[in-house]
């Protein structure tokens, strides 16, 4: 065998490798298509579980009630809040940032002018902990909320 004849087929090893490389390379940046009718694969957004938020909630210092009876994958919650009787909620949402849980309630009544709860779920303890911002008065209070039984 002579240097001419090595030195072609390393050329043709190295070519081949790099035609490999370059279609491997290509080949991650191009959508993959996921049925018969070339449809795109997609990654559904992963969904933050809101179901542990789901329940009636008890505020002990007064008695007060939040109740969550369902929250959409967007966050919206179809909630009630009970002093002792109900007050109008007009706004109740739920979000995730990072592993925590959060929920926003808005009141709008009579002696509840747009006053809101801001509070966070602790998993550990079961408990909703925030801030209630009592609009009629400008005040904010620290509370927490506990999971009836």
């Amino acid at each position: 065998m002579s240097y001419g004849t090595v030195s072609f087929r390393s050329w043709r090893v190295v070519a081949i490798v790099l035609c490999a490389l370059f279609l491997a390379v290509v080949g991650a940046q191009c959508p993959a298509t996921g049925t018969e009718k070339g449809d795109f694969l997609t990654v559904d957004k992963v969904e933050p579980d809101f179901g542990k938020l789901k329940g009636r909630w008890l505020r002990p210092d007064g008695g007060y009630i939040i109740a969550i009876k369902d929250i959409d994958p967007g966050g919206k919650m179809d909630a009630a809040y009970y002093n002792p009787r109900q007050i109008n909620v007009s706004i109740a949402k739920a979000t995730r940032e990072g592993g925590t849980l959060k929920v926003f309630i808005e009141l709008r009544d009579v002696r509840y002018p747009g006053s809101t709860y801001t509070l966070i779920y602790d998993p550990k303890a079961d408990q909703l902990s925030g801030v209630y911002y009592q609009a009629a008065i400008r005040q904010h209070f620290d509370v927490f909320f506990v999971r009836a039984k």
